[in-house]
């Protein structure tokens, strides 16, 4: 008896052993920490139509100003017209002698959001939301993003033949710089910068922010 109680605790762990290491749970503080805006990417991650299908699904779950949920969603990948997102998109505008994104660094997913209704203080109430959402989303997914407002809008509705506006692009993939917030204090300026391949977010310190 004492044989095979000692050869079945041996058997569990060498199982236990062989088993991978459970997944760290993704906090909300951990994921909005990763969760920065990335204009360079590793095109070696490929993002496909079911991944920008799982961050788009966050819209089911989510809240909407007088559930009216009026946004819909134009999904972009590298075999489905990244290039045509790209030639009418401007990235990192308070950098404007660095031309970003640099050279095979660009971006090859997007996720084009449109409107059923023409744009008021509640659809963008729920652009917010979306576009916060679904970037945590990409991040718990291991990957990161960009909201990008700056863009030829008649060119991407053409490209696109969208039947609605679109209001605002995110640019998906895996991100591919170092990117570190910068606490300041208030009035001090809140330009994005870069030292040393480094970009730097200045972040208003909480004791500022309240009144």
């Amino acid at each position: 008896m004492a044989d095979n109680y000692l050869e079945n605790k041996f058997e569990e762990l060498r199982d236990r052993a062989k088993r991978p290491a459970p997944r760290k749970a993704n906090t909300l503080d951990t994921l909005l920490a990763r969760n920065r805006s990335y204009r360079g990417y590793d095109k070696k991650v490929v993002v496909g139509m079911s991944t920008l299908e799982k961050i788009v699904a966050v819209n089911t779950k989510i809240p909407s100003a007088r559930n009216q949920q009026v946004l819909r969603f134009k999904l972009v990948t590298r075999d489905s017209g990244a290039d045509n997102v790209l030639a009418n998109i401007k990235m990192g505008g308070a950098l404007p002698e660095l031309h970003l994104p640099f050279e095979g660094t660009e971006p090859e997913a997007y996720i084009i959001v449109c409107s059923t209704e023409p744009e008021s203080k509640l659809v963008d109430i729920d652009l917010g939301i979306a576009a916060q959402s679904m970037l945590l989303k990409a991040v718990d997914l291991g990957l990161n993003g960009l909201m990008i407002g700056a863009f030829n809008k008649s060119a991407i509705t053409e490209a696109f033949a969208l039947k609605y506006e679109p209001l605002l692009i995110l640019a998906i993939g895996k991100g591919a710089e170092t990117i570190r917030l910068t606490e300041i204090r208030e009035g001090e300026s809140h330009r994005y910068y870069r030292e040393n391949d480094v970009h730097y977010v200045p972040k208003v310190a909480l004791a500022d922010l309240l009144l």
